[in-house]
C-alpha cells in the first residue's frame, strides 16, 4: 500500500481520506465509517488494511495504536497527522488535509504523465524507425533488435529504478540518500524542501492543538515531515532544550530553517499565537512547494521532448552524412 506511482493510486488515497472525513463527520463514528468503506472501498487493495484496522479498533485500541499494528500501509506523515487529529479532536480536519494533499499529488502526476505521452511516443518511434533502413538493406533482424531493445531495456530499467528509489516505504537511511541527491536539483529540490516544511508546520500545529508538549510535538512533527534531514536537526536539539533553551532559540541558532520560517515561528511563540502562525506557515510553504512542482511538471516533459528531438536530429544527420560519404567514395570523388 505504501507504493504509489500512478495518478489513480494517489486519487484513491485522496478519496479514502475524503470519504472517511465525510462519514465520520456525518455521525457514523470512526468504526462505522470504516465499516462502510470496507464494503465500498475506493479500491479493492484497501479492504485488507481496513479490516486489520477495524480488528484493532474493536479490541479497544486507539486509532494511532491500530494504525501502528495494521502494518506499514501508510506513510509517516499520514500517521503523524492522524495521531495529531485524534488527540486534538480535529480528526475530520486532518483527514480533509490529507485528502487535499493526495489529490494535488494525483493532479500533478496526471499532468506530468500526460505531457510526457508525446515525447515518449516520439522517442519510441525514433528508436524503431531510424535503424529500419539498415534492416531493409541487410535483413539482419538480430542487429535490429539489438539497436532497438538494446536502447529501450536500459531506459525502462532506469525509470523503474528511479520510481523504486523515490518511494516512501524505504528506510530512513535510503530516504536520506535520495534527499541528498534531490536537494541540489534546481526547483525540484526547493519544492521538496518547501513541502517538507509545510508538512512539519501542519503536524506541529495539530499536535500542539492536541495539548502535546512542544518538545514532543517537535519530535513527532519532524518525523512526519518526511525529511530525514529535518528529523536529524530536530533530534539534535534535544540536549539544548533540556538545558533550558526554547525551541525558538534553538531554531534560530541552528541555521537549518529558512529565515522566514524561523522569524515567523519566533514571533508566534513570543506572542502566544503559535498555532495561528503555524497555519500561515503551512499555507505559505504548501503553496510555494506546489507552485514549484507545477513548474517541474510543465518543464520536465518539454526537456524530454527537446532531448528526443536533438537525438533524432543527430541520428538523421549522421545517417545522411554517412550515406553521401559512401556515394562520394563510390563515385571516386
Amino acid at each position: 500500500m505504501a507504493l504509489m506511482i500512478t495518478p489513480g493510486q494517489f486519487a484513491r488515497r485522496a478519496e479514502f481520506y475524503h470519504q472517511l472525513a465525510q462519514l465520520s463527520g456525518a455521525g457514523l463514528g470512526l468504526i462505522g465509517a470504516l465499516e462502510h468503506l470496507q464494503r465500498h472501498p475506493p479500491g479493492k487493495q484497501y479492504r485488507l488494511p481496513i479490516q486489520q484496522l477495524l480488528e484493532q479498533l474493536n479490541h479497544g485500541h486507539t486509532l494511532s495504536e491500530s494504525l501502528q499494528h495494521a502494518g506499514p500501509w501508510l506513510p509517516e506523515f499520514d500517521l503523524a497527522l492522524l495521531q495529531a487529529g485524534e488527540q486534538s479532536g480535529r480528526l475530520e480536519a486532518c483527514l480533509r488535509l490529507l485528502s487535499d494533499y493526495y489529490r494535488d499529488h494525483a493532479r500533478l502526476t496526471r499532468q506530468m504523465l500526460g505531457d510526457l505521452l508525446y515525447p515518449a511516443f516520439l522517442f519510441h518511434a525514433a528508436v524503431f524507425i531510424l535503424p529500419f533502413s539498415q534492416l531493409f538493406i541487410t535483413g539482419n533482424w538480430l542487429a535490429y533488435l539489438e539497436r532497438t531493445f538494446g536502447i529501450l531495456v536500459p531506459v525502462y530499467a532506469l525509470i523503474a529504478l528511479l520510481i523504486y528509489c523515490t518511494q516512501s516505504r524505504h528506510g530512513e537511511r535510503w530516504r536520506a540518500w535520495v534527499e541528498r541527491i534531490v536537494h541540489p536539483i534546481p526547483v525540484l529540490g526547493t519544492a521538496r524542501r518547501n513541502l517538507a516544511l509545510a508538512r512539519l508546520a501542519a503536524a506541529l500545529e495539530a499536535l500542539l492543538s492536541a495539548g502535546i508538549s512542544i518538545v514532543e510535538a517537535w519530535d513527532l512533527a519532524a518525523q512526519g515531515s518526511g525529511s530525514p534531514q529535518l528529523r536529524r536537526v530536530v533530534t539534535a536539539w534535544r540536549p539544548r532544550i533540556d538545558a533550558g533553551q526554547t525551541p525558538a532559540e534553538v531554531l534560530n541558532a541552528s541555521g537549518s530553517f529558512p529565515e522566514l520560517f524561523a522569524s515567523q515561528y519566533t514571533t508566534g511563540e513570543v506572542s502566544g499565537k503559535l498555532e495561528e502562525t503555524l497555519k500561515r506557515l503551512r499555507s505559505y510553504y504548501e503553496d510555494e512547494g506546489s507552485r514549484k512542482l507545477h513548474l517541474v511538471a510543465q518543464w520536465v516533459p518539454r526537456g524530454v521532448y527537446l532531448l528526443v528531438v536533438l537525438a533524432i536530429a543527430y541520428v538523421v544527420v549522421q545517417f545522411w552524412s554517412g550515406y553521401f560519404r559512401q556515394i562520394g567514395q563510390a563515385g571516386g570523388f
